[in-house]
């Protein structure tokens, strides 16, 4: 058994390596959910990566986003990118530190995890519909949610839920945040991306209320 067939041997069966290894993903928020996507993803196998916010690491994020004090005044994807290539010196970042701009090649595996509404609206208008997979991570202190697009009828309801900024409850999404929550929500985005590389069935909208212990599709 090679070194990397003995890494993740125990995960075989259940995450499809060979198709990990070919595809880039594309991270678009790198804060608290976005993050843990990234690092979890780059466990699993991922070996390329377009990682894109114009923010830097301040001190709540190594609380609350799981960075370093050593990242403190760091660009995040930067950061992010440090860690993800300490994780494993073969993987390659292509880092972006700005806004969200639709220019440039992105892939077509996209993982979105900014904290607006009209942020998640603009993109999903310029890059997300030509996805062939898309997924939308929110999170507003224990309560998640978790939006994909992975075929025609959960590309009918995603637009759905991009209501107007207005009506949403006031502050960013990740106002009030943990990181033991932004880490489910990565994990369970992460479970939906791998149920499609094998061909299953994924939920197009799932909520987990941790506070009441309650998961509804």
């Amino acid at each position: 058994m090679t070194s990397t067939e003995e890494r993740f041997s125990r995960q075989q069966g259940l995450v499809p390596q060979e198709q990990l290894e070919h595809l880039t993903a594309t991270v678009i928020g790198v804060g608290a959910i976005g993050r843990q996507v990234a690092l979890q993803l780059a466990a699993l196998g991922v070996r390329r990566f377009i990682l894109i916010d114009h923010d830097t690491v301040d001190l709540s994020n190594v609380t609350t986003q799981g960075y370093c004090l050593d990242d403190v005044g760091h660009r995040k994807v930067h950061a992010l990118a440090g860690a993800l290539q300490r994780y494993d010196g073969q993987i390659a970042t292509a880092e972006v530190p700005d806004r969200f701009r639709p220019v440039g090649h992105l892939s077509n595996f996209i993982f979105c995890c900014v904290d607006s509404i009209d942020t998640r609206a603009a993109i999903w208008r310029k890059v997300g519909r030509g996805a062939a997979f898309w997924v939308d991570g929110r999170m507003r202190g224990e309560v998640l949610r978790i939006l994909v697009v992975a075929d025609e009828q959960s590309r009918k309801h995603y637009p759905t839920t991009l209501f107007p900024e207005t009506e949403a409850q006031v502050g960013a999404c990740t106002a009030r945040s943990t990181l033991y929550a932004a880490s489910i929500a990565a994990g369970l985005m992460l479970h939906q991306f791998v149920r499609w590389l094998r061909g299953q069935a994924v939920d197009a909208d799932l909520a987990l209320n941790l506070l009441a212990s309650e998961m509804t599709t």
